[in-house]
């Protein structure tokens, strides 16, 4: 017995009334908090003062983005070749490869981030071995160099996996008709596999970039309060001493909007490219 099609949208609509209810309550009413604190006084009123604010704050907001794109570009470089040595393993090696790089996520975020502050401390584990050589100490804790470790050690799986994913649809006989053709490594790497991958790398490249340029307990634990991001601001503003939803509601706005237009150019691209390959 076959449904009718009206009877098919209708269970199809009531299957949805979790998700818009979920929707609404998380997502709708969050976000028109912050549109009201954003644009409103503490009484209340219209203004666009509390923008005014975000202004001295650039530099803040320029060095969130710059550490996050090269996190980014780290944990790409880094997980492009993991992705694809994964995709060419058989089955087993697959699944353990991909239970060894989740495993550190099963705990919880702040400790395996409180642990990278043990092992980069100056009288850490890393310079206690650099030590028996002769080296160090260095400082390398309350650093961005620190912070940008952290958010490649604590996002780089995400970059991985969509790779992976990709990765594996891609047919072993395309790369070896590459070959037989006379294409060498980098032709390949250039022509074949980079244009292939490309959805995994835009996914990839969005899932590593948002949570890096909005992140505040990783600047806070690594970077030791002197490498402030724009997401400890924004913190600041709502639990901090100097509590003002009002500005942290205008700077949440303003990152926001960053973010869109970053990943509208991104995914801009990402179409470009799909196009030419088409044509």
């Amino acid at each position: 017995m076959t449904l009718r099609p009206a009877r098919k949208g209708s269970l199809a609509a009531f299957a949805a009334v979790p998700y818009l209810v979920w929707t609404a309550i998380f997502i709708l009413v969050p976000l028109g908090m912050v549109l009201w604190f954003g644009f409103t006084t503490p009484e209340g009123g219209f203004t666009l003062e509390n923008f005014q604010g975000v202004v001295k704050y650039a530099g803040v907001f320029w060095k969130s983005i710059r550490l996050s794109i090269i996190a980014t570009l780290i944990c790409l470089v880094v997980g492009f070749p993991v992705g694809y040595l994964m995709s060419r393993m058989g089955e087993v090696g697959q699944r353990t490869m991909l239970m060894l790089m989740m495993l550190p996520m099963w705990m919880s975020f702040l400790l395996r981030t409180y642990a990278w502050m043990t092992l980069l401390e100056r009288e850490g584990l890393i310079n206690r071995f650099l030590g028996l050589f002769g080296l160090g100490p260095f400082s390398m804790i309350n650093t961005q160099g620190a912070v940008v470790l952290g958010m490649v050690y604590n996002y780089l799986p995400f970059m991985i996996l969509p790779l992976h994913s990709i990765m594996i649809k891609i047919d072993r006989s395309i790369i070896e008709a590459a070959q037989d053709l006379g294409a060498n490594s980098l032709h390949v790497l250039a022509r074949v596999l980079l244009p292939l991958s490309l959805p995994g790398i835009i996914t990839g490249v969005t899932m590593v970039f948002v949570p890096s340029v909005s992140t505040f307990i990783i600047s806070r634990m690594l970077g030791g309060g002197t490498n402030l991001l724009i997401g400890d601001l924004i913190e600041q503003q709502f639990l901090g001493s100097t509590y003002n939803p009002q500005v942290g509601s205008a700077m949440s706005l303003v990152l926001m909007v960053m973010i869109l237009l970053i990943m509208g150019i991104i995914n801009h691209f990402d179409n470009g490219e799909m196009e030419g390959m088409l044509v």
